[in-house]
């Protein structure tokens, strides 16, 4: 029996490997120092601060002394009825995100313009279990900005530090 389970976990990892399948590293950006910043209280800023914390690249406190600087521009959450009962009492919300950022390097180049990041999530409401919803709602909002991070930090590294200027092909 436990010689299956062996075989089975050697098969599985196999598979996992063969497939590209790999753990999220750290997130590895094109610069040494970045400043992060925010127009309002950002809870994405903060994540993007922390996710750096783990990488080669430094968040410093003073835009001077960064390599390059993402601004959250606008953080907003939101939440629109779905669906209402035969009662009027609403069965499903779609609850939204929007984060606009920027990303510039220490000259003032824009590296990502101002762009925006839009997500959504339905969950449906039960008015008889309203705590359980609220953290339902809460949790939700947390993913979306796990979510946004993430896109903001792989834009980021995908971006080319000094991105060089190629000739159009001659015809």
């Amino acid at each position: 029996m436990s010689s299956s389970r062996a075989f089975a976990a050697v098969v599985l990892t196999s598979l996992l490997g063969a497939c590209g399948f790999t753990l999220r590293g750290s997130y590895e950006l094109p610069y040494n120092t970045i400043h992060v910043t925010s127009r309002s209280n950002s809870v994405v800023a903060g994540l993007v601060r922390r996710d750096l914390a783990d990488s080669k690249t430094k968040v410093v406190g003073n835009a001077k002394d960064a390599e390059a600087a993402l601004t959250i521009i606008e953080e907003r959450r939101d939440r629109q009825i779905l669906s209402l009962s035969g009662a009027g009492r609403v069965r499903e919300y779609e609850l939204r995100m929007k984060v606009t950022y920027q990303f510039v390097d220490a000259k003032g180049q824009v590296i990502i313009p101002t762009s925006e990041i839009l997500l959504k999530r339905t969950f449906s409401y039960d008015d008889t279990r309203v705590i359980a919803k609220q953290q339902e709602e809460a949790m939700l909002f947390q993913d979306m900005e796990r979510d946004a991070t993430g896109q903001i930090l792989r834009r980021m590294i995908a971006v080319k530090k000094d991105p060089v200027v190629r000739d159009a092909p001659h015809r």
